[in-house]
């Protein structure tokens, strides 16, 4: 009996979740013009606004992917993308600089939690041979729903206005939850769509997610050296890529003197070319390492960040940024199936840890640098230099990092302890 192909449906469920999610969280990067003109905030005020996001999606994450390691995925994400989608229509009735960092916190956290969740979803309706093709897909239409994002959102206000600009945004999310609560099921064996010979192709990995004996607690596996400097990584590719979605548009026009409309077109060049970084990434050969293409990657990426400096064409600049955006998303997708490898039936609980770190740097890029550009009287290059210093403390980390290691000995545990209670099973019979 043939497989059926139920799985490849729950991969564009989530495909389309990560594109909503980018395109709500990016918008208030291009707004930011009219925002602060309507609202007067200074640049440190929008640093703060734009920093909020990251700080409350930090601090919410490990809750909420606990949340989905023990309650399952389909109650948790509906939740959220409800309450995110809430806070997304509201930051449109923002009347002053607090009102609108308390509406972004809390967009925040309703946006915490999605991709580590959306993680754990794909391992179970994955098998493993199509993990790390499915998350490369997942990324890169993020980060292309993301450079989508720029006109879109300059055209809606044009037309509309920042205000409901962000309604209509929200409404997209009350769309994708009605599919996903009368369509998904946590488990593939509960599907009606999926016939015996996908739920046989599906059983290792719905297997290694559940919790069985012997297995660490989430606390002391949070606390190995691996996650620990995987999530140091992330921190350190988050750190660039939130330059990208808060600060990038306002750099255009002050430091190259491009006008709102050119600005949010060369906007999308990052986005863009980090989305086929991350088809690069996953459509790489199997005999290829993935740590080696991670270490690649992200001084690639130091190298070319560097040269962005000193090139003095616009295009060509950001050609170059472009470039830097793609090595760096070369890592998405291996840092994301990292956490499954690593995880086990903690995947969410790992990829939430690493996500925290990764959405921390998203409140430290744009409020420190928010203050560099207010200290230095908007001098550009320092804020950038540390992009490059992080770039390069990332490829370190990879010298470390060994994930494919760690999920053949959890395999490996697997199998002994199989064995082990069919030994018992055919003992207690004799």
């Amino acid at each position: 009996m043939k497989a059926s192909r139920t799985r490849y449906s729950v991969v564009a469920l989530a495909i389309g979740l990560a594109v909503l999610s980018y395109v709500q969280r990016v918008a208030i990067s291009q707004a930011a013009g009219p925002i602060s003109h309507d609202l007067h905030l200074n640049k440190a005020q929008m640093g703060l606004v734009f920093g909020a996001f990251g700080l409350s999606y930090a601090l919410f994450e490990i809750p909420i992917g606990l949340l989905g390691d023990r309650i399952g995925v389909r109650r948790v994400l509906l939740q959220i993308v409800l309450g995110w989608s809430v806070f997304t229509a509201l930051t449109g009735a923002a009347w002053n600089v607090l009102s609108l960092w308390i509406i972004r916190f809390l967009f925040g956290a309703g946006e915490a939690g999605c991709f580590p969740i959306l993680t754990r979803m794909l391992s179970v309706w994955l098998p493993a041979g199509e993990r790390v093709k499915a998350q490369a897909l997942l990324w890169a239409c993020a980060r292309w729903g993301g450079a989508a994002t720029p006109p879109l959102v300059l055209a809606c206000i044009t037309l509309f206005g920042w205000r409901w600009s962000f309604v209509g945004f929200a409404s997209l999310g009350l769309l994708w939850c009605a599919i996903f609560w009368f369509w998904y099921k946590d488990n593939p064996r509960q599907h009606t769509s999926v016939n015996d010979a996908e739920k046989e192709l599906l059983e290792m990995s719905r297997a290694l997610m559940s919790h069985h004996a012997g297995q660490k607690t989430w606390a002391s596996l949070l606390l190995t050296p691996e996650v620990l400097v995987l999530c140091l990584q992330y921190f350190c590719l988050s750190f660039v890529w939130y330059f990208y979605i808060t600060w990038l548009p306002t750099y255009l026009r002050e430091a190259r003197g491009q006008t709102a409309g050119h600005a949010a077109a060369l906007s999308v060049l990052p986005l863009l070319f980090g989305g086929f970084g991350s088809m690069v990434s996953g459509l790489a050969p199997a005999r290829v390492p993935r740590r080696m293409i991670a270490i690649f990657g992200f001084v690639c990426t130091a190298l070319l960040l560097f040269a962005f400096l000193r090139i003095q064409s616009v295009l060509g600049a950001m050609l170059c940024m472009g470039l830097a955006s793609l090595c760096g998303d070369l890592t998405m997708p291996i840092s994301w199936n990292a956490c499954v490898e690593i995880g086990g039936s903690y995947t969410a609980t790992v990829a939430a840890t690493m996500n925290m770190l990764g959405n921390l740097a998203g409140f430290v890029t744009p409020v420190v640098g928010g203050l560099i550009l207010q200290k230095t009287a908007g001098d550009w290059k320092p804020l950038i230099y540390l992009m490059i210093g992080a770039a390069v403390i990332a490829a370190l980390c990879w010298l470390y990092l060994d994930p494919e290691r760690a999920r053949l000995e959890r395999e490996r545990a697997l199998g002994l302890e199989r064995l082990q209670a069919q030994g018992d099973a055919a003992g207690a019979s004799l």
